[in-house]
C-alpha cells in the first residue's frame, strides 16, 4: 500500500486554468484529498502556484506572505469593467502613443514604495461575507476600502505602439495582496488615459522561481505525470530561521513538549515579510537529516511547538 504523500509542490499554471482545477487535478494524480494552496491566480494569469501536500498544507501559513514577482502587459489608452482584458470596456478610448517616458516615469513612481490600493471590483475579497466579485457580476455597486501594499519595483521593460494604445511589459515585486490589475488601472488613471492589464505571469513566490514549477496536466492531456514534491525541511530552511536539534530533543518537540537549547539560529535564504521581530518569529525545527520535526515560538528561556510534523510523514 502507497504511504500518503506530503511536501511543497511547485507548479507553473498554464492559462485558462482556474488555481482551484489544479489543485483539484494534483489531488485526483496524488491520491490525496489533502491538498492546498498558498495564493491563487486568475484564470488569464499564468505562473507559479505553491501547493501543499499532506502535512505541507500545514506549511502554508509560513508561505502565503511571501512577496511575489510578476511580469505584466499593461495596455494604455482604454480601461475595462474587471481592469484586465476580460472585461467590457469602459468610457472612451483615448489615444495613449504620444505619453512621453519622463510622464510615464513619474506616473510609475507614484505607484512604487508603500502605497494604498483600492483592489478591483472583481477581486476575491469578502464584502459582508459575500466575495466581491460575485457581488459585481450580480450588478451591485461595489465599494472597496484601498489597503496598504508594498511595491519596491514597477519597472518598464519595453513599450509597442499600436492602434492607439500603448502597451507597456513590466516587471512588478510586490508584497502579498497587491493586485497588479489595480496598478495597470492606476497608471492609466494617474496618466489620464485609462489602463488595464492584458497579460499577467507569476515569476516568483518568496525565494522560490516559477523555472523550478512543473506542468500539471490537465484531463485529457494524460495521467502520466511526475509531480515531484520538495521536502518540508527543504521549504522552511529557505523561509523561516532554523533550529537544528538532536534526536532526543527532535523526540520531545514530537510529544509536543517545549525544549531549551543552545544551538545559534541559522538565517533563512529570505525572511517571512510578517514576521513582527527576531523574539516573535517562528522557527524551523530540523533534526539531524534535515527533515521538519516543529515550527517552534520562543517563550521566555525555552522553544514551544506551535506545530508538530508526525514523525513517519517528516520530509
Amino acid at each position: 500500500m502507497t504511504s500518503a504523500p506530503h511536501g511543497i509542490l511547485l507548479v507553473d499554471k498554464a492559462e485558462d486554468r482556474t488555481s482551484h482545477d489544479v489543485v483539484a487535478r494534483v489531488r485526483w494524480l496524488l491520491g490525496t484529498k489533502k491538498v492546498g494552496h498558498a495564493g491563487t491566480l486568475d484564470p488569464m494569469a499564468t505562473g507559479l502556484l505553491v501547493l501543499g501536500v499532506g502535512q505541507g498544507t500545514r506549511l502554508l501559513t509560513h508561505l502565503v506572505g511571501l512577496d511575489k514577482t510578476y511580469l505584466a502587459t499593461i495596455r494604455l489608452g482604454s480601461a475595462t469593467t474587471t481592469d484586465d482584458r476580460e472585461g467590457e470596456p469602459v468610457g472612451e478610448r483615448v489615444d495613449a502613443t504620444g505619453i512621453e517616458d519622463a510622464r510615464l516615469e513619474e506616473a510609475l513612481d507614484g505607484l512604487r514604495g508603500d502605497i494604498q490600493q483600492v483592489p478591483s471590483t472583481v477581486s476575491a475579497i469578502k464584502v459582508d461575507g459575500k466575495r466581491a466579485y460575485a457581488r459585481a457580476r450580480a450588478g451591485e455597486d461595489v465599494q472597496l476600502a484601498a489597503r496598504p501594499v508594498r511595491v519596491p519595483r514597477f519597472e518598464i521593460l519595453s513599450r509597442t505602439e499600436r492602434d492607439g494604445h500603448l502597451d507597456l511589459e513590466a516587471v512588478v515585486d510586490c508584497s502579498s495582496g497587491t493586485y497588479v490589475r489595480a496598478l495597470a488601472r492606476d497608471l492609466g488613471a494617474a496618466l489620464g488615459v485609462g489602463g488595464h492589464l492584458t497579460a499577467l505571469r507569476r515569476t516568483a513566490v518568496g525565494p522560490f522561481a516559477v523555472e523550478d514549477g512543473v506542468h500539471v496536466p490537465a484531463r485529457g492531456e494524460g495521467d502520466d505525470v511526475d509531480l515531484p514534491l520538495h521536502g518540508l525541511g527543504e521549504i522552511a530552511a529557505r523561509v523561516l530561521p532554523v533550529l537544528d536539534v538532536a534526536e532526543d530533543e527532535a523526540a520531545a518537540l514530537g510529544t509536543g513538549k517545549r525544549i531549551r537549547s543552545a544551538q545559534e539560529l541559522r538565517a533563512p535564504s529570505r525572511p517571512h515579510p510578517a514576521h513582527a521581530g527576531p523574539e516573535d518569529a517562528p522557527v524551523a525545527a530540523l533534526d539531524t537529516a534535515g527533515r521538519l520535526v516543529a515550527v517552534l515560538q520562543r517563550e521566555g528561556r525555552d522553544w514551544h511547538p506551535r506545530l508538530v510534523v508526525p514523525e513517519n510523514t517528516r520530509r
